[in-house]
């Protein structure tokens, strides 16, 4: 194996945090990218995208994206990435075996080029990469209940449950982003912290200063959904909204396996419109003709763990909030959000959200709430967890912009 050189990336990256995120950092925003991108504020950061196989590549245009490249590059100031390519068909117990080495190996050999001194590694999924970097800490980041969602992402529980043991068994100290998920993995001498999600507030705070969208074509009021339809949304309650005639958006991708037919009998209605999935900067543009945003999330063991990112996104846009009695919910405890369960329950309260005036002061005053919840906000609690001083702007002087195409780092 060739010498790996020293980095010839620019900036400094001792004391760098490894955060093995468990969406690539060009798929939809997530937690992963949010805190990342925020803790890059705080020490330089490694994001490692999960492994991707070329055949995954190619038939999904988002991943395609992933390979273009070096493997290792800048991306931010103080923020590198780190994208493993290896073989398809990681649900086979050999092959997962061998990616994981793969991703081991690769991750080990990033660490190197970068001659950095790791301080922690973050996983942010149930991947066993603890001790590749030579970490001095070890943190896990419970972005979701990992275990109750196997069935969303296809993965068998027995195994997760199992990665789950070791990983908590391993880690020095445990992050969840809900009451619930703290509870559930709450034991007598494991340390457990509660770091919710964020919003991106400086981006949907411009709410009404964005462009207006050019495909909706929908006539005010409108009540609108920014986020995945899949099986984590009770289409029930989107169809009592549009049964009562109100107009309704719905931004995002959508999991086609999701109550197909029910899906296309929505989409048929005249007064529902969906637009597919837009970047994550374009947001507030849809947000800008929504009226109402809604959080019609079912009651699941997957969905009372999570802390949905939307609900927050819709106040700092200065929109109402209709959302199910989800325990984040509870814990925001606000009545900016109304909360409502059941369709004929959850139409009315999107009904009386629609009719109400959307003064200046109720705007600022979701919006004030939405500041005290800011991506940056949660970047100082975790910062406390990784045993870091507060966020400060420690970008280098010598930190030059990136380069889109990378800098080159040995494949391997």
């Amino acid at each position: 194996m060739a010498a790996i050189k020293r980095s010839r990336l620019p900036g400094r990256w001792d004391g760098l945090i490894v955060f093995c995120a468990g969406t690539s950092w060009d798929a939809a925003r997530m937690p992963d990218q949010h805190m990342a991108e925020q803790m890059a504020r705080v020490a330089p950061v490694l994001y490692v995208d999960p492994l991707i196989s070329r055949r995954a590549g190619r038939r999904n245009a988002v991943l395609a994206a992933s390979l273009d490249g070096p493997r290792l590059r800048l991306i931010g100031p103080s923020l590198a990435r780190l994208t493993p390519i290896g073989p398809p068909g990681t649900h086979r117990p050999v092959i997962r075996r061998l990616s994981l080495a793969l991703v081991r190996r690769s991750l080990s050999r990033a660490v190197r080029a970068l001659d950095a001194d790791v301080h922690a590694t973050v996983l942010a999924g149930l991947q066993p990469l603890f001790g590749s970097a030579g970490e001095k800490r070890r943190v896990l980041y419970g972005t979701d209940d990992f275990v109750a969602g196997a069935e969303l992402m296809g993965l068998p529980v027995a195994r997760l449950r199992r990665l789950e043991s070791r990983i908590l068994g391993e880690a020095d100290v445990v992050v969840a982003v809900s009451q619930t998920l703290l509870d559930h993995w709450a034991r007598p001498g494991r340390d457990v912290r509660l770091v919710p999600n964020g919003v991106d507030y400086e981006l949907f705070a411009g709410t009404d200063e964005a462009a207006l969208p050019e495909d909706v074509t929908l006539p005010p009021p409108i009540a609108g959904f920014i986020g995945h339809l899949s099986t984590r949304i009770d289409v029930a309650l989107l169809e009592a909204v549009a049964a009562r005639g109100h107009s309704v958006l719905l931004v995002g991708p959508r999991q086609l396996t999701f109550e197909l037919l029910r899906m296309t009998t929505l989409l048929d209605r005249p007064n529902v419109q969906w637009v597919g999935p837009k970047p994550f900067a374009d947001l507030p543009s849809y947000m800008r003709v929504i009226d109402v945003g809604l959080v019609p999330y079912a009651d699941s063991p997957f969905n009372r763990a999570s802390f949905p990112l939307k609900t927050l996104e819709y106040l700092a846009g200065g929109r109402g909030a209709v959302s199910t009695s989800l325990p984040s919910v509870l814990w925001l405890d606000s009545d900016l959000i109304t909360r409502a369960d059941g369709p004929d329950a959850f139409a009315d309260a999107t009904a009386a959200a629609l009719g109400s005036e959307r003064t200046p002061d109720l705007v600022q005053r979701r919006r004030t709430f939405a500041a005290r919840h800011s991506w940056a906000r949660r970047a100082e609690t975790f910062a406390d967890v990784l045993e870091l001083a507060p966020p400060v702007d420690r970008i280098s002087d010598d930190a030059e912009s990136p380069d889109p195409a990378g800098t080159p780092y040995p494949a391997g």
